[in-house]
């Protein structure tokens, strides 16, 4: 199971890798910044939504795989 420490990190990192600032990140999301905070600091529980929004906006893609029956 995926943290949200865990989607904070890859978040963040891909953040600084395109030298985009948290304020600039927030407006091109259409969210807070205390939202971009706490979820790079994995101290929020982000929504599928969000999660989605931000990877569209730092051009990552979102894949969520099903568990299979063992």
């Amino acid at each position: 199971m995926v943290e949200p420490t865990d989607i904070g990190k890859m978040l963040k990192q891909r953040r600084k890798q395109l030298g985009v600032d948290q304020h600039t990140l927030a407006m091109l999301a259409q969210m807070s910044v205390n939202t971009i905070v706490a979820v790079e600091r994995g101290t929020t529980d982000p929504s599928l939504s969000t999660i989605n929004k931000l990877c569209d906006v730092l051009g990552l893609e979102l894949i969520v795989r099903l568990k299979e029956d063992k």
